[in-house]
């Protein structure tokens, strides 16, 4: 069955629903969530068309023509020189016929699909920026979207085609590994050609965002664009979920608006951002984006948009701000996407948390069991302190830099048949991987986190703590040339959720690889979680309240001066007592903000901190 983008067979449109590009541009409830291609079966969507490939091209060993013929019912060997010269195996018996110049006209102008496995990993600007700069013609890709796990989009005419699929594994990711780009001749002209909006709906939609348009502002207001008066009157169906409508209106903007800076698409039913990630493109200007009120599920349609850099985001009314367990963990998921980004939903967002294994920490108090270089021992210490002091911050999603790509965590409650049940350790127990315990097979798999994404992930479902580093044992056991393992020992108490005030102790072993000459990426990681015996409770967290010195603020120098101004206005303690913090933290601004947040929360910090003295 042939399947158009709004999801209707061609049995139905010959059943009354007309197929026209004109018809579907008008107003038709049936079409409110059309413009993409849901793929009806695995034929389909794996080899609906026939798979070009140059039977010469062998990149990785992979078999032989006849052999190949064998696997795949249908496989093409194409030339476009002169004549097109076109094998076509069906259930392994060849069948050649040759083509004359006519034919060669008609693929010439024809489509064609270009998929990229696996290609929903890739940043989409990088993606389509490495397949530019290696295709030795350039092109434009039309209707861009994911397939599953793959990207597609789409070009026009045989030597474009030709060209990309020279350019299939000349591409390495970051992880060295080649990019497959499989060509394939197109039955169909892709959705946002083939329902092309009219001319005079396109100068009638123009004419709709032109008086929507704040020229003092740069703003363009499209929110309930479909029931917009000057479209409603003309007949005009504008679904934005549509790829021809969406195109359409980004195609007026980057000709009249080329220097957009706020677009409002609250309101539209959006359920996917597909066809608006060409406004990376198209409008790059644009810093405020507004899409509350959509019905986006997932906080993955936004990764479509990555490219965009934007300084302020609106998403609330949207189904995938309940997906998030807590404030901390939607700010962070959000800036995975925009980096930049200085207002989420009308809230000015904190500074944003940077894994910077570079710089300079000194970890004090610890104990060390481990003989090694006094350089190796710094990097494992300064290594815990940052990894922990961000762990502890409430805003985990800031460890994704100190994981490898693929790295592996796992959590586990040692299991002990003479000790009661862990109770209080419940909030752990559904993570827990003991191989004891475990004996579903699946389970274990599943238990075993993989990618720093769902590492990182997982880290953020677990209870809010506060490590005590004096009591940190540090162990090196392993070193070679490439690989560095680790462990650390120690306890930690949960200063949120169900078990708040409980004291844990943990073991943790690092495997890790280096990054730079002095920092690691983590690619094992494996945690250890258990009751705190009562010695352990009562001897840790012994986080002393500073007392401010006599010293007064012209011997410090002018930049301290600052950074101490600065500290005052954020924690809000007078000049003094502020020096006093940052001076007991060695001038570390974090770290000093962290022994703040944990005093401040154990009420230990006296009334008089907050005085202003004259």
């Amino acid at each position: 069955t042939d399947y158009d983008d709004a999801g209707s067979s061609s049995q139905e449109r010959s059943e009354g629903w007309s197929s026209s590009p004109h018809s579907l541009s008008k107003r038709s409830p049936r079409y409110e969530h059309g413009g993409y291609e849901p793929q009806p079966s695995g034929l389909q969507e794996e080899d609906g068309n026939v798979m070009m490939m140059d039977v010469q091209e062998d990149p990785k060993g992979r078999d032989s023509p006849c052999t190949a013929a064998q696997q795949d019912n249908r496989r093409v060997k194409w030339h476009s020189e002169g004549h097109i010269h076109i094998t076509v195996w069906t259930n392994g018996k060849p069948m050649e016929k040759e083509t004359g110049e006519n034919t060669q006209d008609r693929t010439q102008s024809s489509w064609f699909k270009v998929t990229i496995p696996y290609g929903i990993k890739y940043d989409k600007t990088w993606l389509m920026d490495s397949i530019q700069s290696h295709c030795s013609v350039p092109f434009i890709p039309v209707d861009f979207h994911y397939v599953k796990s793959g990207a597609r989009f789409f070009v026009q005419d045989a030597s474009t085609a030709s060209a990309l699929m020279d350019v299939n594994y000349k591409i390495c990711d970051e992880e060295d590994q080649k990019i497959p780009i499989i060509v394939n001749p197109s039955d169909v002209v892709p959705y946002s050609v083939r329902n092309k909006l009219e001319p005079e709906e396109m100068e009638q939609l123009k004419l709709t965002l032109y008086k929507r348009y704040d020229v003092s502002q740069k703003a363009l207001d499209l929110q309930r664009l479909r029931f917009d008066p000057g479209l409603v009157g003309h007949d005009i169906d504008i679904i934005l979920n549509r790829r021809n409508c969406m195109s359409a209106t980004l195609q007026i903007i980057e000709k009249n608006f080329p220097e957009l800076l706020s677009l409002n698409l609250s309101s539209n039913k959006l359920y996917r951002l597909d066809g608006l990630s060409d406004i990376i493109q198209m409008v790059p200007t644009v810093k405020i984006l507004n899409l509350s009120k959509n019905e986006l599920k997932s906080a993955w349609e936004l990764s479509k948009m990555k490219g965009l850099k934007l300084e302020e985001l609106w998403l609330q009314g949207n189904p995938l701000c309940g997906t998030f367990p807590n404030q901390s963990t939607y700010i962070s998921a959000i800036r995975e996407c925009f980096p930049k980004l200085l207002r989420l939903d009308g809230r000015v967002l904190p500074s944003p948390r940077i894994v910077n294994i570079d710089t300079p920490y000194v970890l004090k108090p610890c104990k060390e069991s481990y003989k090694g270089s006094d350089a190796l021992k710094s990097l494992i210490l300064q290594f815990l302190q940052q990894y922990y002091l961000i762990y502890d911050s409430g805003d985990r999603y800031g460890l994704l830099g100190a994981y490898h790509q693929r790295a592996c965590f796992s959590l586990t409650i040692p299991f002990n048949p003479k000790d009661p049940a862990p109770s209080s350790l419940y909030e752990y127990l559904e993570a827990n991987r003991n191989m004891k315990k475990l004996k579903d097979p699946h389970l274990r798999v599943q238990l075993l986190k993989h990618t720093k994404h769902d590492i990182v992930h997982s880290l953020c479902v677990l209870p809010k703590t506060q490590h005590d580093f004096s009591s940190f044992m540090v162990d090196m056991w392993l070193k070679t040339e490439t690989m560095l393992c680790f462990s650390v020992t120690g306890v930690f108490k949960e200063v949120g959720g169900w078990s708040q005030g409980c004291v844990r102790a943990f073991t943790r072993t690092f495997i890790a690889t280096p990054a730079t000459s002095s920092s690691l990426f983590i690619v094992n990681d494996e945690l250890f979680v258990r009751e705190a015996s009562p010695k352990k409770t009562q001897s840790t967290f012994s986080i002393s309240v500073p007392t401010p010195s006599t010293s007064s603020m012209p011997t410090l120098s002018e930049e301290q001066q600052q950074i101490v101004k600065a500290f005052s206005s954020q924690s809000g303690m007078n000049l003094q007592w502020s020096e006093k913090c940052l001076q007991d933290n060695e001038w570390n601004y974090t770290r000093a903000g962290q022994v703040f947040s944990i005093l401040k929360t154990e009420g230990k910090i006296p009334e008089e901190a907050f005085k202003v003295i004259p």
